[in-house]
């Protein structure tokens, strides 16, 4: 599908689910950079809490350690979530053992991005990996001021 076509699918998909566009903001389209090298490339799902002081970033990361994850900022406001660790499967212990169903999905590594808004301080970014869930939370700049009014009589 098209980088046109998804646009527009996810603008009538949010205008009838009305998303906010706050949501909005975050969402980086990863369809456009499928190639070959990349079929073995997993979504990480993610939940994201924007709190008057921070973003929050909720991440399900089963079977991966901490040292398995990499978290950058790129090209200024763009947060990437990398694993180049591959969930271990549970090898038989006695021969003769083998799988009869494989329903979990093992990608070779697995990735995510989101394009971070003006307000977020990407130099005071913060990230924790526990019981399977990757935390990561993005500090926000602090309000600018506001502009003050002052009245001018004209003569």
């Amino acid at each position: 599908m098209s980088r046109v076509a998804d646009t527009n699918v996810f603008d009538a998909v949010s205008h009838l689910f009305n998303i906010p566009e706050s949501i909005e903001k975050f969402i980086i389209n990863s369809r456009s950079n499928d190639t070959n090298e990349n079929k073995s490339i997993g979504n990480i799902p993610a939940d994201i809490l924007d709190t008057p002081k921070e973003y929050i970033f909720y991440m399900d990361v089963p079977g991966l350690s901490k040292s398995d994850i990499q978290v950058t900022v790129e090209d200024e406001n763009t947060l990437v979530i990398r694993s180049g660790g591959k969930r271990k499967r549970e090898d038989g212990e006695e021969e003769g053992c083998k799988y009869i169903r494989l329903e979990r999905r093992t990608p070779q590594r697995l990735i995510r991005k989101f394009r971070l808004p003006e307000n977020a301080n990407v130099s005071a970014i913060t990230a924790k990996c526990e019981n399977g869930v990757l935390t990561v939370v993005v500090e926000k700049h602090p309000p600018p001021p506001k502009a003050k009014k002052v009245e001018v009589t004209v003569s």
